[in-house]
């Protein structure tokens, strides 16, 4: 029988859980935040937009499926979202250490330990999230033995600057030129632009993109308070006074948001989970979502020549917004979610078809 060693959770409301470690053996602090999807784990966990977070996993049972293998393919690890685990820690009410499936290479807590994430089980996980549901956004952090790291709260840092690259990289060899600015980019956005023909440069959060030559201009999804990334919303902000088309995808619909004069705010909750649905504006058209944000548009502040694109239809906050007489728009959920929805991927279409007629 396997021992696995006690660690404690502990919010900064004082309130305290005593799990067991599946992963890394290491005290952390971050916020506190919880998903609700059955599926998709390795897709969360190397998801970039979760980075300084806890991740608490409502479904009871993680880790029955493994973690594949790590194959690169046009540049690009095939199974995950980005080139390494992102959260700080993984939280679950009961960990599975056999693992069964057919593309499965090692079990859930090799892999934390591999990335140096710790992971606790035996934590009563919907009381947990009864309490991040009542109280709205909190920090925690891992406690091991006596080594307390104190609580931290990411969202005043820059966490884009961790999670961005730090260089140029083409990916495709389209004749449609994609410049993509990463703040922490989910890698199934790069694999969308290059499947349907385009050649995607992705360059690093702060870099000046004003001399480079290309056809669209996307802004990526990414972690924390959008009004951390001042160089970014100044280049955008530039942007904005071209023609070229425009899109962005969660936090890029917020930076974009900021570039026009628009103003942002924190969530009491946040929305991380599957199966979120929204409205287009204007419409009854209705789309289920994959979220993952804690910051949202004020669409009070929104200038006069822009428009709310789509809201939420849980608690009616903003889920997009778009130009009234430019090829800009920008969406708050994930269009590109691997493990689905799917029913918003035809943006992807939507927005490269204005880039290929205005070209």
């Amino acid at each position: 029988m396997i021992s696995h060693r006690k660690a404690r959770l502990i919010l900064e409301d004082g309130t305290a859980f005593t799990g067991s470690s599946f992963g890394f053996e290491q005290s952390v602090s971050g916020e506190v935040v919880f998903n609700t999807a059955m599926t998709g784990y390795p897709e969360s966990l190397t998801d970039p937009s979760y980075a300084g977070q806890l991740l608490v996993a409502t479904y009871p049972l993680i880790g029955n499926y493994g973690v594949p293998d790590d194959a690169v393919v046009d540049g690009l690890p095939s199974n995950f979202e980005s080139d390494r685990v992102q959260v700080t820690a993984l939280i679950v009410s009961e960990y599975s250490e056999q693992y069964s499936h057919w593309n499965a290479k090692l079990s859930l807590g090799e892999w934390l330990k591999q990335h140096k994430v710790p992971g606790l089980f035996g934590i009563d996980t919907r009381a947990l999230t009864k309490i991040i549901r009542e109280k709205g956004s909190i920090m925690g952090k891992i406690v091991f033995d006596n080594d307390d790291p104190g609580f931290r709260d990411p969202n005043l840092e820059n966490l884009v600057a961790g999670v961005s690259t730090d260089k140029v990289i083409t990916y495709g060899s389209g004749k449609t030129r994609i410049l993509l600015v990463d703040c922490g980019v989910k890698f199934n956005i790069i694999r969308h632009f290059v499947s349907r023909g385009n050649t995607v440069i992705r360059v690093p959060w702060d870099y000046d993109y004003s001399n480079e030559q290309y056809d669209g201009l996307f802004i990526s999804n990414g972690p924390g308070d959008p009004k951390q990334c001042g160089t970014t919303i100044g280049h955008l902000s530039r942007s904005l006074n071209q023609e070229l088309p425009i899109f962005g995808i969660c936090l890029g619909n917020q930076l974009l948001a900021l570039a026009s004069g628009a103003d942002t705010f924190k969530l009491k909750y946040g929305h991380r989970s599957h199966n979120q649905p929204v409205l287009q504006v204007g419409t009854n058209k209705a789309l289920i979502t994959s979220q993952n944000h804690g910051f949202a548009i004020d669409p009070r502040s929104l200038p006069e020549e822009w428009e709310p694109y789509f809201i939420n239809l849980n608690d009616g906050t903003n889920e997009g917004i778009r130009h009234k007489t430019k090829s800009v728009f920008s969406v708050q959920f994930h269009p590109e979610a691997s493990s689905g929805p799917t029913d918003s991927e035809y943006l992807f279409d939507e927005f490269l078809k204005t880039v290929k007629s205005e070209k």
